[in-house]
């Protein structure tokens, strides 16, 4: 026998941009390790410079990074962050997206329009990412748009314990805030004792942006409490205009859930005026100080993002943290 026989550890070692850092600390602690340190910082004219201290060679690398604002400055720095390690000679790097950007940008409406989502994701793999891990994707045919394993992870279970644990003893009703949602709504449904399902009928102008209009809620929720649910809340029009078109058809009380808070421009003062008695999002984006408000409760995604990295890590089985359905 020739050649030389090594049998070799496997390394996991987490990174983190600048867009969210507290949940990837979270995540890097729950895991049982450190952020590896790195520098980074904008030159004068906006370019992005990244260099990591630590040697990564052979490394398991897991890039954590939301799309957050601003989102093309996010982005740049996850690619860049993502060559460094390409070129440093990581064995594996999986791209953490616990917001991917341009998301809703998946399709064509008209002629002459770019399909964005699947722009980022040539960009990603193009940059050397092997693996991405995103959670509650706008559309779920965006896992198509990678050439590689593509982990959509839901953050379903936790927002609907919440409510349940919450709410469970009232008389419930799960809405969508439009047709489209349904399949998210059933899974709701089933997690919350089989409570009845209703969608907002709306319509929207494809030339003006974050807008909806709400038409008519269609579904029983007279003296229920509605938990109306989303994937994210942007300028908070669209969730809003439901909220009071479902107290206006008779709910009880409506209580909103939505995985990721963009929360731009006037969403934060709609949200507060309008009829949700709560408002349920996890901190897959970061929220500052200037965007809290009394109505808003921010549950960790963290011990979620960090089982689905274990798994992969430990080549285990990622759909089974969500009985098969991821």
């Amino acid at each position: 026998m020739t050649g030389i026989v090594k049998t070799t550890e496997k390394n996991l070692m987490v990174f983190s941009g600048r867009a969210n850092p507290e949940l990837a600390e979270e995540v890097a602690s729950l895991l049982g390790t450190q952020l590896v340190p790195t520098t980074a910082y904008d030159f004068a004219n906006g370019e992005i410079y990244v260099r990591y201290q630590e040697s990564v060679r052979g490394s398991d690398a897991f890039v954590i990074q939301s799309h957050a604002t601003p989102i093309n400055q996010a982005i740049m720095e996850q690619l860049l962050m993502i060559d460094a390690l390409k070129r440093a000679s990581a064995k594996r790097i999986t791209v953490v997206l616990p917001f991917y950007g341009y998301a809703r940008q998946d399709k064509k409406h008209r002629g002459r329009e770019p399909i964005s989502a699947r722009l980022v994701a040539d960009m990603l793999k193009t940059a050397g990412a092997n693996r991405l891990m995103a959670v509650d994707l706008h559309t779920a045919q965006i896992q198509g748009f990678f050439d590689g394993p593509v982990d959509h992870l839901m953050a379903l279970p936790i927002l609907s314990d919440y409510v349940r644990d919450k709410y469970g003893h009232e008389s419930l009703a799960v809405v969508s805030p439009d047709a489209g949602r349904i399949k998210v709504a059933e899974q709701w449904s089933e997690r919350l004792g089989g409570a009845p399902l209703a969608f907002i009928h709306k319509t929207r102008d494809i030339d003006r942006p974050n807008e909806t209009v709400a038409n008519r809620v269609v579904g029983e929720v007279e003296g229920r409490v509605c938990v109306l649910v989303d994937d994210m809340i942007d300028t908070a029009g669209t969730i809003t205009k439901a909220a009071d078109a479902l107290m206006e058809a008779g709910a009880s009380g409506v209580v909103i859930a939505a995985t990721h808070a963009i929360l731009s421009g006037p969403a934060v003062d709609r949200l507060k005026a309008c009829a949700a008695r709560e408002v349920i999002v996890t901190n897959t984006l970061p929220i500052g100080d200037d965007r809290q408000f009394d109505k808003l409760t921010t549950l960790s995604i963290a011990p979620l993002i960090s089982r689905a990295v274990r798994e992969v890590f430990e080549d285990g089985s990622v759909t089974s943290l969500f009985d098969g359905r991821a």
